[in-house]
């Protein structure tokens, strides 16, 4: 059986590679914004078609989870730490998802003007990515309180789609020609309103993982 050196060391190397993960998450939600702005078809396509590393990525550190669940035996604090590595990496994976369908919504409106300008969906991709980056962090040094004051912030990533839901509804009703381009804002929105809730649930994670008591998490 191998030694607890070669375990420490496994375990720092999934956890290097789970904030490799989540930096990519990061770098494609600002990337699939950024497109939408820029009306970057080109970029869009690009996003959509990295999906395949991301669906990778999620098999092989799910398998290298186990790999060490089975064959190292960990204590319980260990066993909770690669417990929640399994949901946090299924949760990183979604979030990429979320981001290629902000791409795809993207290719879906073309370069058609936008029937306002685009304001509080920055603003929430900025908040949704800074949740997941302060979420990684949370894991990696086990602050707990990072991690709490991370989940307090999906507030106002919700308040910010309950307004742009709003926006664009007036939108819909008072001209059924801008159906069609609010209702891909609508779901870019709500996109982006998932990724934090995913970054809440790593949050939550890391919380179970540090204290051992599981609250109740998004879907």
């Amino acid at each position: 059986m191998t030694g607890r050196p070669s375990f420490q060391r496994q375990l720092e190397e999934l956890q290097r590679d789970m904030v490799a993960m989540g930096t990519r998450v990061e770098e494609v939600i600002q990337q699939a914004v950024t497109a939408l702005l820029d009306r970057d078809q080109e970029t869009a396509r690009q996003i959509i078609a990295g999906d395949d590393y991301f669906d990778q990525r999620e098999l092989e550190l799910e398998r290298r989870c186990l790999s060490l669940v089975a064959l190292q035996q960990p204590v319980a604090s260990d066993l909770r730490l690669l417990g929640a590595a399994l949901k946090i990496i299924t949760d990183l994976e979604r979030m990429a998802d979320h981001a290629q369908a902000i791409a795809k919504s993207t290719l879906r409106l073309g370069t058609e003007p936008f029937i306002k300008p685009l304001i509080d969906i920055p603003l929430m991709a900025r908040l949704a990515r800074g949740m997941v980056h302060d979420a990684l962090t949370a894991y990696i040094s086990q602050n707990e309180a990072l991690a709490r004051q991370m989940i307090a912030r999906d507030e106002e990533l919700d308040r910010l789609y309950k307004q742009v839901f709003h926006d664009l509804l007036e939108f819909m009703v008072e001209d059924r020609r801008t159906i069609p381009q609010a209702s891909q804002l609508l779901f870019i929105a709500a996109h982006l309103e998932r990724i934090g809730d995913h970054a809440t649930n790593i949050g939550e994670w890391v919380i179970y993982m540090i204290t051992g008591v599981r609250s109740l998490m998004n879907n």
